[in-house]
């Protein structure tokens, strides 16, 4: 059991770790929301997809998702819209310093739509889930594959939390909102970036 558990969060802080569009807008979010519990809505949903795709992954049944080719071209084809049209309004949105906290560039709604896209309709992170966690619950049985999910599980969500307390710190130290303006600008090319790599990808 104790081989499940280190293996799980190895494993899982190793894939969540990089530098991507769920990371960048999580810390983004923490960065430039009045309040802590105003990024909550993104935490929490990004979280919660991580759960749905590791339980899925581990039980198997998102390799059966995969198979059909025109599920899987309509989830592309919404992904890629979801990033193109998000990275346009990042890279327009405007940082919140301390005299304009109540203009929040991303409402409740926009949060949970946007982490659910980049989330659900990421190719690369259905392909990391499927492919590498769900491949490595192969080796368990029983109490230890649940042991492992969980500890994945447990990771993203310690991890999507820590992101977002990191992204308010640094928003606290940056008065200005240079630095924000600057992250934004990275999110957005971010976005966009994955947008063209998944379309090529798709078409090859």
């Amino acid at each position: 059991m104790l081989e499940a558990m280190i293996h799980g969060f190895i494993l899982a802080f190793g894939l969540i770790l990089p530098l991507g569009v769920q990371n960048v807008f999580v810390f983004n979010q923490g960065a430039v929301q009045p309040k802590f519990l105003r990024t909550l809505p993104v935490i929490i949903t990004a979280a919660i997809c991580d759960t749905l795709l590791i339980s899925l992954a581990v039980l198997g049944v998102s390799v059966v998702v995969l198979e059909y080719y025109w599920l899987k071209t309509v989830l592309l084809t919404a992904g890629i819209c979801f990033l193109l049209y998000m990275g346009f309004v990042t890279w327009r949105s405007t940082p919140i310093v301390k005299e304009q906290k109540k203009n929040v560039s991303f409402t409740p709604k926009k949060q949970i739509a946007f982490a659910m896209s980049v989330s659900l309709l990421n190719p690369h992170a259905i392909l990391d889930t499927i492919g590498v966690i769900g491949t490595s619950s192969l080796k368990y049985i029983g109490v230890e594959k649940i042991v492992f999910a969980v500890v994945c599980i447990l990771v993203s969500w310690a991890w999507f939390i820590s992101l977002a307390i990191i992204g308010r710190i640094t928003g606290k130290i940056d008065r200005t909102g240079r630095f924000l303006a600057i992250l934004n600008k990275i999110s957005a090319i971010v976005m966009w970036g994955t947008a063209v790599y998944i379309g090529l990808t798709f078409i090859k």
